[in-house]
């Protein structure tokens, strides 16, 4: 099997053999193991000022960036991160990762229309608003799918992207920022509506959030993305618990605990990885990760070891 299949696979909860298949939502640590720049942390301002053989040059080497990764630290599927980040740009830089690998990967882009935790800067404003203007919340959570749809669409017509990932954070470490209640209200039926479009247009939907997802995790899962990512310790959320209580109907990514790659022992690293490989290998329907993203700051070598890890242990038998 190619990547991008054992990734479909491990989305549709089948069966596979072999190694558990691997991703990662953000490989920031591009200087460190290549001495590139990583896409999303480069002066996109500057375009306006390139020719378009320099925009060429820019568009070719994060293609290649991104293969570079995924070849070297042996991901299934890579989520693109074009920059600049509009359509055109998009849709080009997954042409060129296309022309490049062929269908190697399980491509990814961004969608996700619904509400997230709001900045600080105006928490307070919107809080007020969604309590005030509840009316107007729905109406506007409404028009925001319709509108990504019809992008989605835009991008099912031009072809070569699997999936999306859903990025909008719901959580802090204690819980989520709108309670359950509210969220069913302005957040749950949307996503669901997003997912079903998005299924509808033969697309893979992966529903990110960071944070405590117990008290909203059945309606996460109530909304039928084919995978949740990142089922993050670091807020309590224990794989083996939600393997236990939804294993059945989504796939798992993650949870490798990211405060431990960071600020851990090694063998306290060793181990996350370990209850990791146990409890989400069960019954198929994992793919292995951080609990978040490998993130500037944090060490190569802590990365590298949760690859070694994996690398000789979290194997499926023949």
């Amino acid at each position: 099997m190619t990547p991008r299949e054992r990734f479909i696979a491990a989305l549709e909860r089948r069966p596979i053999q072999g190694r558990v298949p691997h991703f990662e939502l953000v490989f920031f640590l591009t200087m460190e193991a290549f001495g590139k720049v990583h896409p999303s942390q480069r002066n996109y301002h500057q375009w306006a000022q390139m020719t378009e053989k320099e925009r060429q040059l820019h568009r070719n080497e994060m293609a290649d960036i991104f293969i570079m990764t995924a070849r070297r630290y042996e991901h299934d599927a890579i989520f693109l991160h074009p920059n600049p980040g509009s359509l055109e740009e998009s849709l080009r830089l997954v042409d060129l990762v296309r022309e490049k690998s062929g269908n190697e990967f399980f491509l990814l882009l961004y969608c996700d229309p619904t509400y997230s935790i709001p900045s600080g800067a105006d928490m307070t404003e919107q809080t007020l608003w969604f309590y005030e203007h509840l009316d107007d919340a729905k109406k506007e959570a409404d028009r925001r799918v319709n509108a990504e749809l019809e992008r989605c669409e835009k991008i099912a017509k031009h072809g070569g992207v699997d999936g999306f990932a859903m990025c909008s954070d719901y959580c802090f470490n204690d819980n989520p920022f709108l309670s359950p209640e509210m969220f069913s209200e302005l957040v749950t039926p949307y996503l669901a509506r997003t997912i079903a479009g998005l299924r509808d247009l033969g697309f893979y939907t992966i529903k990110h959030t960071d944070g405590n997802i117990m008290p909203i995790l059945d309606q996460l899962v109530s909304t039928n993305p084919h995978a949740l990512h990142s089922l993050d310790p670091q807020a309590g959320v224990d794989i083996a618990e939600v393997k236990r209580l939804y294993g059945d109907r989504v796939c798992l990514i993650g949870n490798v605990n990211c405060g431990l790659l960071q600020s851990g022992t090694e063998d306290e690293v060793i181990e996350s990885c370990r209850y990791c490989i146990r409890h989400g290998m069960p019954g198929y329907g994992y793919v292995f990760s951080t609990s978040n993203c490998v993130y500037t700051g944090l060490p190569l070598e802590r990365y590298e070891l949760m690859w070694k890890i994996w690398h000789e242990e979290a194997i499926y038998p023949e």
